[in-house]
């Protein structure tokens, strides 16, 4: 069979499915090249978008990166392709996360990521209640085996252990609302009704807070006197997952990226409602507690999923690509959040 041409229209259907990626208070901190002769597409990382006070090593933003190019790979495979992933492959050029090389046809016999394809449109956090119906064994087990095929792990806790991390997320969201910093840091990355902006998260997508305190749901606004959606009462029994790693480094994070993204998508695709819960992943204590008396466990982020209405949409900057160029802003521009010059 004949290996597809690299065209602006399978372009823009790669980076299309990249930018649909969550990311940290939709920072989106990627940025893309294209080297047309090795058939590669160069996956960087943007500086310009970093949360210095909840990200500072950019762990968060790896993870970003690690779930835009998942979907490049999901895309490529959609198109008929072979991605061939080498992370971080210059030692010289730190930025430079990943390259995914477009080699094809896929070989058969060899499960297939373009199932996927359709979900990543679909895919988005759901901040609002879950109805409390559990999720069923065989899609829980499939996410579990979904992360572990991308060299990450996912632990689906009891009812004790699952408020056990609750509490600690509980304990980091208390913490960020007491940081004058974190609290201003957070605010710059959520855009007012109307806005144009292409980054953040729009006051309109938040959801409400939980009635009865048990989800400790991030609160992105803190005491500004702006519209909010009242309190409502969540799901009582809470199912929540942890993606975690052996080890702590780039590629680890960049690993467990596409392993979260291949675990929502996988949920997304059977109707399953997904968002995060990252606070406690931003406190270095509070980390190292998520993990337990697990040995050799690097806690990376919270998932918490059941059925429920979907999430809203967030605004994706425009995705292109061409030779020597580079998607994104400028390094150092931010979109203008509430409370934020901009």
């Amino acid at each position: 069979m004949q290996t597809r041409e690299v065209d602006a229209a399978a372009v823009q259907a790669l980076l299309a499915a990249a930018v649909a990626a969550p990311s940290i208070h939709n920072t989106q901190p990627w940025r893309f090249g294209l080297d047309p002769d090795s058939r590669s597409i160069q996956v960087r990382l943007d500086r310009g978008r970093q949360l210095p006070m909840a990200d500072p090593q950019r762990r968060a933003q790896h993870l970003s990166v690690g779930a835009a190019l998942f979907n490049i790979r999901v895309a490529a495979e959609h198109l008929g392709w072979e991605p061939v992933v080498r992370l971080c492959p210059a030692v010289d050029d730190a930025d430079l996360l990943a390259t995914v090389r477009l080699t094809g046809p896929a070989p058969q016999g060899r499960p297939s990521l373009r199932d996927l394809y359709e979900a990543v449109e679909r895919r988005h956090t759901s901040r609002m209640p879950f109805t409390g119906r559990t999720v069923p064994d065989p899609i829980v087990s499939e996410m579990i085996t979904s992360v572990r095929a991308e060299g990450a792990y996912l632990d689906v806790p009891d009812i004790v252990a699952s408020r056990r991390l609750l509490r600690l997320t509980a304990a980091a969201e208390a913490r960020n609302a007491a940081h004058p910093a974190r609290v201003a840091e957070t605010r710059t990355w959520i855009t007012a009704p109307g806005a144009d902006a292409v980054h953040g998260i729009p006051l309109t997508a938040l959801g409400p807070r939980d009635e009865s305190r048990r989800i400790p749901v991030r609160d992105f606004i803190g005491a500004l006197p702006v519209p909010r959606l009242p309190a409502l009462r969540f799901e009582r029994h809470v199912q929540v997952a942890m993606v975690w790693t052996s080890h702590d480094r780039a590629e680890d994070w960049l690993c467990a990226g596409q392993a979260l993204e291949r675990a929502l998508l996988t949920a997304t695709v059977h109707g399953v409602r997904t968002s995060m819960l990252h606070q406690a992943m931003e406190w270095p204590d509070l980390r190292e507690g998520m993990a337990g008396s697990r040995q050799r466990c690097c806690p990376q982020v919270l998932i918490r999923f059941g059925y429920g209405p979907d999430g809203g949409r967030t605004p994706r900057a425009a995705a292109h690509c061409v030779r020597g160029s580079l998607t994104g802003p400028e390094p150092g521009t931010h979109p203008g959040g509430i409370g934020s010059r901009g």
